[in-house]
């Protein structure tokens, strides 16, 4: 199984857990930086480096685009199209803003889905709509046997 197969089936396991900030813990809690880490913890049984605490709204007061900077250093860049399944999204929640919005693409095809958690939300599967498909700053992978 590739990496990116590997990545959405883990995804897949942490639909249903509860949104909590900074949390990353299958079934416990998590918000969508935390969904992430926690895939990165289940292809390679750590994390690259420790997060520090953040506020929401931690990128858009120094508009620093810190999560892609983080998103350069541990992953590898893809264009934004053509989508595969398992690509890390990072999302502009608004034009201008910092890209400080995280998911895992799911599916492709007539019907792109997402998996991914935000506030009032718990890790959910979504529809790729056009809204959100707009939204997208970048595209990256899990790199294969990293560690």
């Amino acid at each position: 199984m590739s990496m990116a197969e590997r990545a959405v089936a883990e995804a897949r396991l942490w639909i249903g857990t509860p949104y909590v900030h900074q949390a990353s813990c299958r079934g416990g809690g998590a918000d969508c930086l935390g969904l992430i880490r926690g895939l990165w913890r289940a292809l390679y049984g750590g994390e690259p480096c420790l997060v520090p605490a953040y506020t929401a709204d931690w990128a858009e007061a120094a508009r620093d685009e810190r999560l892609l900077g983080a998103a350069d250093l541990y992953l590898q860049p893809r264009p934004l199209w053509p989508a595969a399944p398992g690509d890390v999204l990072l999302f502009r929640m608004r034009t201008g803003g910092m890209a400080k919005h995280l998911g895992l693409q799911s599916a492709v095809g007539a019907v792109p889905r997402f998996i991914h958690a935000y506030s009032g939300h718990a890790v959910t599967e979504s529809p790729l709509s056009a809204p959100w498909a707009r939204r997208i700053a970048a595209r990256y992978a899990f790199p294969e046997g990293a560690n």
